[in-house]
């Protein structure tokens, strides 16, 4: 993404920043926006569909994935242990707990790349370390790691594991979203209540 579009995802984050902030003068930016401008254009924001899918497999504790998408969105099909923040909901205080784990590594999507990008502005602006973007959201993620398969008499032994992990995240991925809505619902619930917990809730 070049520069100018950078700047106006900027702006456009800082406009709705503004707009739908409930109480501007208990949230501040915390970069100035030449140091936020610098971290945005850089490549090492963005996690691939395939690190991604990557921490699906492992159930790696150290990522947390925040699905952007409605709530209808997220129910009708989601990345296994994304947690629903939907984009237009993002400041709301009940979801600080998500935003204030310091070992961990928050990676939004949604169907594409602007929401993200704007959700990452806001988070990274707002003083929330280790923020990333799932390059290309769930769109690529159905490209990449959903519809892949193996063409071909020959395959390299990294293009084996590539193929072998997409395989696997793919496999996750069906199973979780096969589930009928009522079991899909206790998971999440699980999932959310493990999270509460780890935080010294209840």
């Amino acid at each position: 993404m070049n520069a100018r579009i950078k700047i106006t995802v900027l702006l456009v984050g800082l406009g709705i920043l503004l707009a739908f902030m409930p109480n501007p003068s208990s949230k501040t930016f915390k970069l100035k926006p030449d140091d936020l401008l610098e971290k945005s254009v850089s490549s090492e924001i963005y996690f691939s569909v395939d690190q991604v899918a990557r921490f699906v497999i492992t159930e790696d504790s150290t990522v947390q994935l925040i699905d952007l998408r409605s709530a209808d969105e997220f129910r009708k099909c989601n990345i296994p242990g994304a947690v629903n923040i939907p984009f237009d909901d993002l400041l709301n205080p009940a979801w600080s707990v998500y935003f204030s784990q310091k070992n961990v590594r928050t990676i939004f999507y949604g169907n594409g790349d602007q929401n993200a990008n704007v959700a990452w502005t806001i988070a990274t602006g707002l003083g929330t370390e280790n923020c990333f973007v799932m390059k290309g959201g769930l769109n690529e993620w159905f490209k990449t790691v959903v519809l892949t398969k193996f063409e071909g008499e020959k395959i390299t032994p990294r293009e084996n594991a590539l193929f072998e992990n997409r395989y696997k995240a793919r496999e996750i991925f069906n199973q979780i979203n096969s589930l009928p809505d009522s079991l899909k619902t206790k998971y999440f619930d699980s999932k959310r209540l493990q999270r509460a917990k780890l935080d010294g809730g209840c």
